[in-house]
């Protein structure tokens, strides 16, 4: 039983001053995302479903809850940030290629469709991310024509 306690002891010390360590926070600017917005021109309907379902972990404005102050929660969302940038960045939308820009809408697109983002795990403790049938149509529409802009444009050769 002494073993045990002493263990407990130990972990608990060891929680206590892991929470004074944490990952670098996400924290940008909204001006970040000022080009992908204007090149995509999204409805506003769409633009408030990209700040409830999309910004955090898609750009570098990401509004971290309370519980990023407890480690190792916040290592956990830090890496769902950095991946979700590594797939789509709507902060550095300016230094993509209009080939990548129309991928990564058709990636939009699919992921969107199929319900696949936003992730569960984002939407159990962000409500306002869970995204309707009307919201995915509206977001997939938008998307297509955005899609078939990118379509038009010049590709560099």
């Amino acid at each position: 039983m002494k073993n045990i306690k002493k263990v407990i002891i130990l972990l608990l010390i060891g929680f206590i001053i892991a929470q004074f360590f944490g990952p670098d926070k996400n924290e940008g600017d909204l001006a970040s995302i000022d080009a992908f917005m204007a090149e995509t021109n999204p409805p506003e309907d769409v633009k408030i479903i990209l700040k409830d379902a999309c910004i955090d972990c898609h750009s570098d404005v990401t509004k971290y809850p309370w519980y990023n102050n407890i480690t190792p929660v916040n290592y956990w969302l830090e890496s769902h940030v950095k991946d979700g940038k590594k797939h789509f960045n709507l902060s550095n939308w300016e230094g993509n290629s209009v080939k990548r820009k129309d991928h990564k809408f058709e990636e939009l697109i699919e992921m969107v469709e199929d319900k696949e983002m936003p992730l569960n795990s984002y939407t159990w403790t962000h409500s306002e991310a869970r995204l309707t049938d009307a919201q995915i149509k509206s977001v997939v529409d938008w998307a297509k024509l955005v899609r078939i802009k990118y379509g038009l444009e010049p590709k560099p050769e």
